[in-house]
C-alpha cells in the first residue's frame, strides 16, 4: 500500500505510520468557533503525538432542505480556514462541489475532499486531482453510500490517469441500507486498502440517519452520536489509517448535523482510545 506524505507538514499516512486525525467542525459557523475547536484538537493531538489535520466545510451543498444552513461560502470560508492554518500552524481539510472551486480550494487546503455523492463525477474528480497535485496536496475521497468498497477502484484509477503518482486517500462513511439508515462493513476497509491507497473512516457521517431527525419533518438528518466511538474503534481495529471526526462545543446547538457530532469534551478520551487500538493492531 502506498504511503502518502504532505511534505510541508512532514505528515505521512499509511501502514507503519501513526493514526492520522482529520477532525474539526461539520461546517464553519464563525471564525472564533473554528479557532476554539482547532486549538483544542491541536493540543490534544500534540499531547498524544498524533498527526492532526483541521477539517471544516465552507459550504454544505448537499442539504435535505433549501432552508438548511450551508456555511459562509467559498470566499469567506477559505479566509477563515486560511486564518486557522496560519495562526494554529496546522494543515487543512475541506470539501468542494464545483469544478471552478478546485484551484481556490487547493490553494488553502492540504487535503481536498470529494464529497461522497460526487465521488463519480469525473470532471470534478479530475479537475480537483490536477489542482491539488499542483499545489502539493492530497485528495481525500469519500466513497459514495451507493458503492461497494471494490467499486472505489474506478475512482482511484481516474485520479491515477489524470495525475502521475499517488495522491488518493479513500474514506469509508457507510452504505445506504434500507430506510433512513447507513451501515459500515468493516471488511471494506481492507478491500479499499487493497487498491493501494490509505483508508480513513468517517465515523461521524457513518452514524447519520438521513431524513430522520424528528425535529425536521424529514427535512433534516438525524444521527446516533453515541455510535461514533463504536465505529471509530472498530474501523481502526480493522486497519484504518486515519479517522475523520466532527466535534462541537454544544452539538445540540450546531448549525448542521448536530445529532452526529460529538461534544468537544469527548475528544481527548476518544482519541486516546483510538491511538491505543491502532498501536495494539500494529504491534510487532
Amino acid at each position: 500500500m502506498a504511503t502518502l506524505t504532505l511534505k510541508r507538514w512532514d505528515l505521512s499516512i499509511g501502514d507503519g505510520h501513526p493514526l492520522v486525525v482529520i477532525a474539526g467542525l461539520n461546517v464553519l459557523e464563525d471564525a472564533d468557533l473554528a479557532m476554539q475547536v482547532g486549538r483544542e484538537l491541536r493540543t490534544i493531538c500534540s499531547d498524544l503525538a498524533l498527526p492532526f489535520v483541521f477539517k471544516a466545510s465552507f459550504d454544505k451543498a448537499n442539504r435535505s432542505s433549501i432552508q438548511s444552513y450551508r456555511g459562509p461560502g467559498l470566499e469567506v470560508g477559505l479566509n477563515m480556514l486560511a486564518r486557522v492554518k496560519a495562526e494554529l500552524d496546522v494543515p487543512i481539510c475541506t470539501d468542494l462541489h464545483e469544478i471552478d472551486q478546485a484551484g481556490p480550494v487547493a490553494s488553502v487546503a492540504d487535503l481536498v475532499q470529494i464529497p461522497a455523492f460526487l465521488c463519480r463525477q469525473t470532471d470534478l474528480v479530475v479537475a480537483t486531482a490536477r489542482a491539488t497535485a499542483a499545489a502539493g496536496g492530497l485528495l481525500h475521497v469519500k466513497k459514495g453510500q451507493f458503492l461497494a468498497p471494490r467499486d472505489a477502484r474506478s475512482i482511484v484509477d481516474k485520479i491515477r490517469e489524470a495525475v502521475p503518482g499517488e495522491h488518493t486517500i479513500l474514506c469509508e462513511r457507510g452504505v445506504s441500507f434500507g430506510y433512513n439508515n447507513l451501515v459500515v462493513d468493516m471488511l471494506g476497509i481492507a478491500q479499499m486498502k487493497d487498491l493501494g491507497v490509505p483508508v480513513t473512516i468517517d465515523a461521524t457521517h457513518a452514524v447519520q440517519l438521513p431524513g430522520a431527525d424528528p425535529r425536521g419533518n424529514a427535512a433534516t438528518t438525524g444521527g446516533r452520536r453515541e455510535g461514533v466511538p463504536v465505529i471509530a474503534r472498530a474501523a481502526v481495529a480493522a486497519g484504518a489509517n486515519g479517522v475523520f471526526l466532527e466535534f462541537h462545543p454544544d452539538p445540540d446547538r450546531a448549525l448542521c448535523d448536530g445529532p452526529s457530532a460529538l461534544p468537544l469534551t469527548a475528544a481527548a478520551g476518544l482519541l486516546r482510545q483510538l491511538k491505543a487500538v491502532h498501536e495494539a493492531v500494529h504491534a510487532a
